[in-house]
């Protein structure tokens, strides 16, 4: 064991630890790394359980301490440094040590996994404390770890996207809005960090759910940021100039309801995650080339998301749009992963007729259905 702490002694050239092989530790595998926090040393702790990943980061002066109590734990810890590795392996407390080469760079702290997040732990947003997602002290609810990632990521499609712009004002939509802890994150960002002037709108059909979020966005003075009960399936939307619709695992045909509303009022940017897609899955029968995807239900279930998705983004491509179709999160984080992102253009292109592969198949869309139908 000493002769590991004394590896730890040189950690500030270390690119990251793995811990693994352990028969009694909470977490299979453990990966340290050396992570840059507002310009102070921290390291992040990756904490893999058999299908979960945690993160947790430790301030240096804690490191020791902490690594000490975690060491005994596991029988092989390997240090990773700029062309060697260093490796300990046995048990109870008895480790043997060996060393190889390996083909790593040495690392820039301002480019690991931190640096991607627009928003990051221990920044003041008190909306988040209020929603659950951060403790009183700004740091991520362990719980809420991957609802943290995915809204980062939702932010960082939508910075890529606006990079380029010289939007000074800008009007928003949140479709199925739910908790809105995307929605609060939407207006800091454009607010707080890109300083634009922007008018934020949730609906959601819960009244309590909604009230509470009204009462958030009081209590911060968000004063452009106004949530209401609706059911976007029916009721009356927002009749003026719109900029983006955003969508996050709104729920089976409420995707469909947010995009025809985005192509009847020529909205420039749309930001949808899909979710719960069983519209086809409950209709589809088998009548062609497809058969083979349609025997067993998980396949078919998966099949029939993807289709649905395609057949969004082929009507999009039809009315102007220029579509991609993006991994959103991780799939270990979220099975919902896929997000559609368009923007209008003046280029229409059809590239499959969605009708002869309805008829075909013996399912309705709503999507395509709500084109055919502008009434409906």
């Amino acid at each position: 064991m000493q002769k590991i702490l004394t590896e730890l002694q040189n950690r500030n050239s270390l690119i990251k630890i793995i811990l693994s092989d352990t028969k009694t530790a909470e977490f299979k595998k453990i990966i340290i790394r050396p992570i840059l926090i507002k310009n102070n040393l921290f390291w992040q702790f990756e904490k893999h359980t058999q299908n979960k990943v945690y993160h947790e980061n430790i301030q240096d002066v804690e490191f020791l301490e902490l690594i000490k109590l975690v060491l005994q734990e596991y029988m092989q810890i390997a240090f990773f440094y700029t062309g060697y590795t260093v490796t300990f392996s046995g048990s109870k407390g008895k480790y043997t040590k060996s060393q190889s080469s390996n083909n790593l760079k040495e690392q820039n702290l301002n480019h690991n996994r931190q640096k991607n997040y627009i928003l990051n732990e221990g920044e003041q947003i008190p909306a988040l404390v209020d929603l659950g997602v951060f403790n009183q002290n700004y740091q991520i609810i362990k719980s809420k770890f991957d609802k943290f990632k995915q809204i980062n990521r939702f932010i960082e499609l939508i910075d890529d996207s606006f990079s380029k712009t010289n939007l000074k004002e800008i009007t928003i939509l949140d479709f199925g809005c739910g908790k809105s802890y995307l929605t609060f994150i939407i207006y800091h960002y454009f607010v707080y960090i890109k300083k634009i002037k922007a008018t934020v709108i949730g609906y959601d059909l819960k009244e309590d759910v909604v009230q509470n979020c009204n009462a958030i966005a009081l209590r911060y003075g968000y004063e452009n940021l106004k949530f209401y009960v609706n059911d976007v399936t029916k009721g009356n939307l927002y009749n003026k100039p719109i900029d983006m619709i955003i969508t996050l695992h709104a729920c089976d045909i409420a995707t469909d309801y947010a995009l025809d509303y985005a192509i009847k009022n020529n909205v420039p940017f749309i930001f949808s995650v899909p979710c719960c897609q069983h519209e086809i899955n409950q209709q589809i029968r088998s009548n062609g080339d497809f058969d083979i995807l349609l025997k067993h239900g998980l396949i078919k279930e998966r099949f029939c998301a993807l289709l649905t998705d395609s057949i969004r983004a082929e009507i999009l491509s039809q009315n102007g749009y220029s579509v991609d179709l993006l991994e959103f999160v991780d799939f270990a984080h979220s099975p919902k992963n896929i997000m559609i992102r368009a923007n209008k253009t003046t280029r229409k292109i059809i590239n499959f007729d969605i009708q002869t592969l309805c008829d075909k198949y013996n399912f309705k869309q709503t999507l395509w259905q709500l084109q055919k139908n502008p009434k409906n």
